[in-house]
């Protein structure tokens, strides 16, 4: 979607009345596909996203966890990175078969080009990129329970090659972006409402 007009929402935009109630279905997609590095957002804003469109929400990570009986950190470490990513090809395939549905895609997903071809070639499938500075992104992680359990936190300095290195394929992908910055989660939603619904 590389020739896709891309939507930025700016910081200063107050909440709307949105977020209290049952939002309309956008009437061009039938999929809502949130992408972002860790950290982003995607599966909190999705979960208030889907709730609000009255879709159902999947997180790609535990639609995995739920095929194999396994948490992602342990298929990391027992299988390593190459068996994950083929887990998540075959999982992200599968959901974007359904309609009426939020996908948050790990933040690994858009590395590959048979993900980005599938997510391209999806018919009414909108992706959304929840953009933040990585260092803000990396502090997120770092507050966050599971901060220890998270393989790509391991390392900061790999962490913020990642982030580069993937940026591109998040911007190419999206039809909406939505900044993130100092914005709470509820005006993340809204923000993502605006523009998913014009």
């Amino acid at each position: 979607m590389a020739a896709a007009a891309l939507i930025e929402v700016s910081m200063e935009k107050t909440m709307s009345s949105q977020s209290a109630r049952l939002a309309p279905a956008p009437a061009a997609f039938d999929r809502l596909v949130l992408t972002g590095f860790m950290g982003s957002g995607k599966t909190t804003i999705g979960a208030l996203l889907a709730k609000h469109l009255g879709w159902t929400f999947l997180d790609l990570d535990h639609e995995i966890e739920r095929r194999t009986g396994q948490t992602v950190p342990g298929l990391f470490a027992q299988h390593g990175e190459s068996h994950f990513r083929r887990l998540e090809s075959s999982a992200l395939a599968s959901v974007l078969g359904r309609r009426h549905v939020v996908i948050a895609l790990g933040g690994g997903v858009p590395e590959e080009l048979g993900n980005r071809l599938l997510l391209e070639q999806t018919p009414r499938t909108a992706v959304v990129y929840l953009e933040a500075p990585f260092e803000e992104l990396l502090e997120r992680c770092l507050r966050q329970p599971n901060a220890t359990e998270r393989p790509n936190l391991a390392d900061t300095v790999l962490a913020a090659q990642r982030f580069a290195r993937r940026q591109r394929h998040y911007e190419h992908l999206a039809r909406f972006r939505v900044v993130t910055t100092g914005r709470t989660a509820l005006e993340t939603l809204d923000d993502v409402l605006a523009v998913a619904l014009r």
